[in-house]
């Protein structure tokens, strides 16, 4: 899902860089692209895997979601620890999404490729708007958000839960109209989760926070990132099944 580690609470003055060097945008760059390679390398050990010892990927995946969630959540109450969490959240994270990826790509040859472009247009295009200032970061803007972000949330759940019972929620996970639908407004919450991460990083860096919030800010993005690519992936997915 979207990034719950980032939060306009982190702007706080006690946060302010007493001593050595503040956060700036450009190490935040540097450390995303940081987080990218620790990231690629999980998916490549879960794509070998994969061929070498398919019967290792389902604990990988498990291991993977699990270790990832345990990291965000302890960053979520400590940001000092993001400059130890990042890297292998991005690592873990990739072990889940390259035996996710493969699942699709098995039954849609490029479809994969599609959903990577697709989501380095989204950044791009959202970037685009944000410095432009044709969307800006308001109260509103985050009221509305979080709104939509928890709702998702909220169906993500309850479709687990009836998963347990054999059951599913009806239209939306298909490739009708409606499943369409409803993946094409994840994507866009997603999207706009973009405008927050970036919000973040400006403001972090304006105010002068400590080198640590790179870290915080980095993994914030990547968070999103994984999560506007796995909707765009299963987007794509619904649309090439009603071929």
């Amino acid at each position: 899902m979207s990034n719950p580690i980032l939060n306009e609470d982190r702007f706080g003055a006690q946060e302010r860089i007493l001593e050595g060097e503040p956060m700036t945008i450009s190490g935040t760059v540097n450390k995303i692209f940081m987080l990218f390679a620790c990231l690629v390398a999980g998916a490549a050990i879960s794509i070998y895997s994969l061929f070498s010892a398919p019967g290792m990927v389902p604990v990988m995946m498990g291991a993977g979601a699990i270790i990832g969630l345990v990291l965000v959540l302890a960053t979520c109450f400590n940001v000092k620890i993001a400059k130890y969490t990042a890297a292998p959240y991005a690592f873990f994270e990739g072990l889940v999404l390259g035996a996710f990826s493969m699942f699709f790509e098995a039954q849609w040859h490029g479809i994969v490729l599609q959903a990577i472009l697709g989501t380095f247009a989204v950044l791009f295009v959202m970037l685009m708007l944000y410095k432009a200032k044709m969307i800006q970061y308001t109260d509103k803007f985050a009221a509305v958000l979080k709104t939509a972000i928890l709702s998702v949330l909220v169906i993500y759940l309850i479709q687990i839960v009836a998963m347990f019972f054999g059951r599913s929620i009806p239209l939306i996970w298909e490739s009708g109209i409606v499943g369409i639908g409803f993946s094409l407004l994840v994507v866009v919450i997603a999207a706009m989760a973009l405008i927050q991460d970036f919000f973040f990083i400006e403001t972090a860096s304006r105010n002068m926070l400590s080198k640590d919030y790179e870290w915080y800010g980095a993994m914030g993005l990547m968070i999103t990132m994984v999560w506007l690519y796995t909707e765009i992936l299963r987007l794509l997915a619904k649309l090439n099944s009603r071929n």
